[in-house]
Parts: structure tokens; C-alpha cells; sequence
């Protein structure tokens, strides 16, 4: 967050702006602007206690602030899709949209849709270091649905099971396909 606090106090004792800027930190732009709505504002240092930087951000810029009427979506709904095949964010966007246009309601962009997918998704990750020596553990299993390969000298389609193995502390990976 932007020190709005700093910036006012800074120009109250006479330093530049690009002082100002080099001392927060943030840009010189940043630094016009916030001085020059504080201005318009009648905002002037010293400030009051309960004045804090939060408090200043709805003074200055109250548009930034306006909570739209953009729904959000259902996160446990979208965890619970994301593990099963075939499934991707961009199709339960899809899903989402017109969920949202049935009801009325304004949907998030692609982009803000995959941020809070991703924000979400941080909160309920459970991560923890495993300590690991160099070669001593190998990570092996069949991946997935078997793979469909081409023979290329008949042209005929064979069915492959793929196995990967994968060492634990340098990542390097084995992979191999099996015919069925």
C-alpha cells in the first residue's frame, strides 16, 4: 500500500518529489498525484492519528472503493471439477458466465476469474519440505489414460501405457511407453 501518510509529511518539510518518491518508495507519478488530490482535498500535514494510510486511500481515490456487483465464484464447487479429466479453468469460466448472465449478475473477466481461482487455491495448499539425499529415492507410477501412438510404417494406432519415474532430489525424469 501506498505510505499516503509519508508522501504529505514529506512535502510538508520541503523535499522533492523525487526525494519523496526514492524515500517511500514508489514513482514520482505516484507522488504528483497523491499531493495534487491531497490538494484539491484540502488535506495538509500534520495529520490526525486516526487518519492511516487505508483511511487517506478512500479520502483521495473513493472511486477505487465502490465495490461493483461482479459475483464471485463458487470456489469449493470449482476445486472439487478442476480433479476430474477434462475439466480446465477456461471451461468452468465458461460455465460461470452463463450461470451468471441467467441470474443478472456481472461476471469477472478471464483473467480476475483465474487470480481468485489461484488465491483461493494458495489457502488451502499444504506444503512441506522433505529433506532428501542425492540418489537415494525414485518416485515411479503409470501416468494417466494409456497414450494413442501412430506406428508410423502401417499407420496403425497402438494403445501404450506410459510409465514415468521420476528421482526425488534432482527431478530428473524417466519416462516409457509399454504396448498393450
Amino acid at each position: 500500500m501506498t505510505k499516503y501518510r509519508e508522501i504529505l509529511r514529506l512535502s510538508s518539510l520541503g523535499f522533492s518529489n523525487r526525494n519523496i518518491a526514492l524515500s517511500v518508495p514508489c514513482s514520482r507519478n505516484t507522488v504528483s498525484k497523491v499531493l495534487k488530490r491531497a490538494k484539491e482535498l484540502n488535506l495538509s500535514w500534520p495529520l490526525s492519528d486516526d487518519q492511516t494510510d487505508a483511511v487517506l486511500e478512500q479520502l483521495l481515490y473513493p472511486k477505487l472503493h465502490n465495490r461493483s456487483n461482479r459475483r464471485m465464484p463458487d470456489y469449493d464447487y470449482i476445486r472439487k471439477e478442476l480433479l476430474r479429466n477434462g475439466v480446465s479453468k477456461k471451461l468452468l469460466w465458461t460455465e460461470y458466465i452463463e450461470d451468471c448472465r441467467a441470474n443478472g449478475d456481472e461476471p469477472l473477466m478471464y483473467s480476475q476469474f483465474c487470480y481468485h481461482i489461484q488465491q483461493d487455491e494458495q489457502k488451502h495448499r499444504a506444503t512441506m519440505h522433505i529433506k532428501r539425499k542425492l540418489a537415494e529415492q525414485i518416485e515411479v507410477d503409470w501416468a494417466g489414460d494409456p497414450a494413442m501412438i501412430i506406428d508410423p510404417d502401417t499407420g496403425e494406432i497402438i494403445k501404450a501405457h506410459i510409465f514415468v519415474g521420476v528421482m526425488t532430489y534432482s527431478q530428473y525424469t524417466y519416462v516409457e511407453a509399454f504396448w498393450i
